[in-house]
């Protein structure tokens, strides 16, 4: 194993004060930055006058949350979920309202929206990334076994990584040091060789007392 030394230990600090303040954003900012183009491939794929509706609403919604005011965003999306659950816009609109509510720290209602998602969405992908950010709520609130369940899940090959790297967290924090190592050089490994997020996996290596993760095993 290899010793960290004073100013490694300095950086693992540092992420870990980051990493605490910014876990809940990480998954869910990825669904808002897609969330403009996610309208106008939605607005392209379904046709009529329900879909055109639905879209009007759905870009209530996005207004809303630029506003960042979580009551406004939560009135637009009950709307939209309302009329048009069916649709595709009802769960980007939920995960969307997601980021308010846990700004906010109403996690009752963040956790409801995202099994929402889970249970309702057409899509994988939104489904996988409801479960993590689901998942990351539950590890901050020392649910350790339903988060793992959640994770345990099946999901897409896309999400290995970020879903190894939260297991990685939750069995960290349950002392578990073997499996989160495991969990974590899983999560290095799917991680593209150019993602800076690479690099946040290895300082939690390194906070184990591990080797590095691209050293030979």
């Amino acid at each position: 194993m290899a010793m960290i030394d004073l100013q490694e230990q300095e950086q693992l600090d540092a992420l870990k004060a980051w990493w605490k303040d910014n876990r809940k954003w990480l998954t869910i900012t990825l669904v808002v930055l897609l969330a403009g183009y996610a309208a106008f491939t939605v607005w392209k794929s379904y046709q009529g006058k329900q879909s055109a509706e639905a879209a009007t609403l759905y870009a209530e919604v996005l207004k809303q949350v630029a506003s960042n005011d979580p009551k406004r965003i939560n009135d637009a999306v009950a709307v939209l979920v309302t009329k048009y659950s069916s649709t595709a816009y009802a769960p980007r609109a939920q995960l969307l309202a997601v980021q308010a509510n846990v700004q906010a720290k109403d996690m009752t209602l963040a956790k409801s929206q995202l099994e929402w998602v889970i249970a309702k969405a057409g899509e994988s992908g939104l489904q996988d990334t409801a479960r993590l950010k689901l998942s990351s709520i539950l590890l901050d609130e020392k649910k350790y076994d339903e988060a793992m369940k959640l994770l345990d899940a099946t999901h897409s090959d896309a999400f290995v990584g970020l879903y190894s790297d939260l297991k990685g967290d939750v069995l960290a924090a349950q002392g578990k040091t073997e499996d989160a190592r495991a969990a974590y050089k899983l999560a290095f490994d799917k991680m593209d060789n150019k993602s800076a997020y690479r690099n946040l996996i290895q300082l939690k290596l390194d906070g184990l007392g591990t080797a590095r993760a691209g050293d030979a095993k």
